[in-house]
């Protein structure tokens, strides 16, 4: 299980989400560097991140061009897929707003081809849809920058069964994968996961262990996987990448990580063969 496929593109089984290096509560850039190198020395060929994950207003892609950064100072960087995304905006007082129109989105497109120092964008995602905006006119906008050449592969986040299906159709049938929340705290996003199996669509869990405040709690606060997890050997943590893995080999896990042992701990999953009494007991949380 150390490798799926997103779109035509061979990546590692888990990849690592770049948020926690970039907002509130974020470390020194020496100990990001060094996480993302030693993602890179175990593996690890597929990076997420977003325009949206700073801390302050005027940093808007500090977590891009830190990836771009790790990326460019390591014999391995150029092997990965970096997946980034648009349309989501931080104002720098530590909320959250949205801006899906396609002006936006293309604007928004060419400012993180900079700071990611590439041509073209390994996979390039809408990250939220915004109310304001018809749908089909964000997606029409990505379909626009992946017919340009400005990205290589399309994707959408944060998106309902109907959405997927609306995406797909605009995108010509080359919509590559599917971003959603998905962990033991949220599983409504188990509709979604089945599609993509259907369709053959990368699903890539957010927050797979509960988000950056809870991951850490994940065993105590779901006792079979910390029983799943004493039978192996192992964490929580790896107990629930390695559920994730089995559910479809479309599901790509992005744990976010700050610290190298975190994400090597994380890989540890890729390994892990549960049962499927394990995974049923799993499955019924």
């Amino acid at each position: 299980m150390h490798t799926r496929r997103i779109g035509d593109v061979q990546v590692s089984a888990i990849g690592l989400g770049g948020m926690p290096m970039s907002i509130e509560g974020r470390p020194d850039e020496a100990r990001s560097l060094a996480t993302i190198h030693a993602a890179l020395d175990a593996g690890v060929t597929l990076i997420d991140t977003a325009d949206s994950y700073h801390r302050d207003a005027h940093e808007v892609g500090h977590n891009e061009t830190l990836i771009a950064k790790a990326l460019a100072s390591h014999d391995l960087g150029k092997d990965v897929l970096v997946a980034t995304k648009g349309g989501h905006l931080r104002p720098g007082d530590g909320s959250w707003t949205l801006d899906g129109s396609p002006r936006h989105l293309k604007e928004a497109c060419e400012a993180s081809l900079r700071r990611l120092g590439v041509e073209a964008i390994g996979l390039y995602q809408f990250h939220r849809p915004d109310p304001r905006v018809p749908y089909a006119e964000s997606v029409g906008a990505i379909r626009d920058l992946l017919d340009e050449g400005k990205i290589r592969m399309a994707g959408i986040s944060n998106a309902n069964p109907e959405r997927i299906r609306q995406a797909n159709d605009i995108l010509g049938g080359r919509l590559v994968s599917v971003q959603n929340q998905f962990s033991p705290a949220f599983r409504s996003s188990e509709p979604e996961l089945r599609l993509c199996d259907e369709l053959g669509i990368a699903f890539l869990p957010w927050s797979p262990l509960g988000g950056i405040s809870r991951a850490g709690e994940l065993g105590s606060a779901y006792a079979p996987f910390a029983r799943v997890a004493e039978a192996h050997g192992v964490s929580p943590q790896q107990v629930c990448l390695a559920w994730m893995l089995a559910k479809s080999p479309v599901v790509v896990p992005i744990p976010g990580s700050s610290r190298p042992e975190t994400i090597l701990d994380s890989l540890g999953a890729r390994d892990l063969v549960l049962t499927d009494e394990e995974i049923a007991e799993l499955d019924a949380v």
